[in-house]
């Protein structure tokens, strides 16, 4: 099947957006990197910040998990119900301003409570970027390269936490972990700045010419509208569980795999920064664009359903090489077998949040992705990093140094639950289509 025809642009306005879509993705995509590099710094920093402030892996894990995406979460609502009436442009260059600048004020703290203060602040201030993110994206791109463009977009986990980790790393092991937090922080408030300047606000709706818009004046649809009908979207529910249920492997496995590798693979801080996060980082590169790729292909010669049959194949073959890393004591066979699991499981992004938009009303794009955002975040990064660090102290009366490794594997092994509810959303787009 032939590539559909580019999308008509009936006015300048829309013309210039279709224009410079590619600019406004680089720099959504950029913002989300740094969104993640922000959120995700601790992780390389955690045995460093645990010396020096003395803390539990509990009180790590909170500071990973729980209390950042419990602000993270519940506000991505309200400020998708802005998104969905006013400019989104707007919102994320505000956002990523603030939480940049409370990245940096982590840097500062001196005991728990201040580093957790901060960590507040930087929720707060990310609740404001991937809702009106997915919504831009989704007018600029038809559904027939959404997820090419989300795979993309979805480069900001894989370089977030590969380069946030190599930087991370070395300015810490050379100039400690708060001068870590200010190289990381500060440069978002540059690019807040050039956001603001030359992301382009999109018409809604605009590469879904099949789907008429609402006609001027009608009522936005509330908040308990937009929950009901992501409910009534069985597919929809089965793709938000299951992208629940792998980001909560994810951030759990990201948060602890640097103290993993620290631990128990005896490998340092500087070396994990170039050996290690850089690497995998090509892995992911790979995994996301190319799993992207794939999905839009599949989408043109099969039907959108088969993107999520796509990411449960992809998920099911890297199990085993996620586990291996964890049971694996030989270091560089464990770090093999991480990348290779990297390679196949960092796909599942772009084609995932691409069906949502898909399936979700155009005037309740931004609500729909906050709504999947809320409940990713809630259950899987509150949850994840903290539950993790709560298993390990369980575990370490028993298991000693190895508490961690045995923490890990068991997050992993949850992987097949989410391998399930990818392969049912499969099934159900698939008989709505025929």
């Amino acid at each position: 099947m032939t590539q559909a025809a580019p999308v008509a642009a009936p006015d300048p306005a829309d013309a210039r957006a279709l224009r410079r879509r590619g600019l406004t993705l680089t720099l959504l995509t950029v913002t989300y990197f740094f969104s993640y590099m922000d959120r995700q710094i601790l992780a390389i920093l955690q045995e460093l910040i645990k010396a020096d402030l003395r803390l539990t892996d509990t009180q790590l894990g909170l500071l990973s998990g729980l209390a950042f995406a419990i602000f993270y979460a519940t506000l991505g609502i309200p400020v998708a119900r802005l998104a969905d009436r006013f400019n989104r442009k707007n919102i994320v260059a505000i956002s990523l301003a603030l939480w940049s600048m409370m990245t940096a004020a982590g840097g500062l703290a001196a005991n728990f409570g201040q580093l957790l203060a901060a960590r507040i602040g930087v929720g707060i201030g990310e609740a404001g970027s991937s809702p009106p993110s997915h919504s831009i994206i989704a007018d600029l791109y038809p559904p027939n390269e959404r997820a090419g463009a989300m795979g993309i977009f979805s480069l900001g986990v894989v370089l977030g936490a590969a380069l946030g980790t190599t930087i991370g790393g070395l300015v810490a092991s050379s100039y400690g972990w708060r001068n870590a937090m200010f190289v990381i922080g500060l440069p978002g408030v540059v690019l807040a700045v050039i956001v603001w300047l030359f992301v382009v606000e999109p018409r809604r709706g605009l590469s879904d010419p099949a789907r008429a818009p609402d006609a001027p004046g009608t009522p936005m649809p509330g908040l308990a509208a937009g929950f009901a009908s992501l409910g009534r979207s069985a597919p929809a529910v089965h793709l938000v569980i299951a992208v629940t249920l792998t980001s909560m492997i994810g951030y759990g496995l990201t948060a602890w795999g640097p103290s993993y590798m620290q631990r128990t693979l005896g490998i340092s801080v500087r070396d994990i920064a170039l050996y290690v996060a850089l690497p995998g980082g090509v892995f992911g590169v790979i995994s996301a664009v190319g799993g992207g790729r794939i999905a839009d292909r599949l989408a043109r010669g099969r039907g959108l359903y088969a993107q999520s049959l796509m990411v449960a194949v992809f998920k099911l073959v890297a199990l085993p090489f996620m586990l291996g890393f964890y049971l694996i004591d030989q270091p560089m066979l464990a770090i093999g077998s991480y990348w290779l699991s990297v390679l196949f499981a960092n796909s599942y992004l772009g084609p995932t949040f691409a069906l949502i938009q898909g399936l979700a009303p155009l005037r309740m794009r931004a609500l729909w992705a906050a709504i999947t955002l809320l409940v990713i975040n809630l259950i899987g990064l509150g949850a994840g990093p903290t539950l993790v660090g709560v298993l390990s102290d369980a575990l370490r009366p028993q298991f000693g140094a190895d508490s961690l490794r045995w923490a890990l594997c068991v997050f992993a092994a949850i992987t097949p639950w989410a391998i399930f509810h990818y392969w049912r959303a499969g099934v159900l787009l698939r008989r709505a289509a025929a």
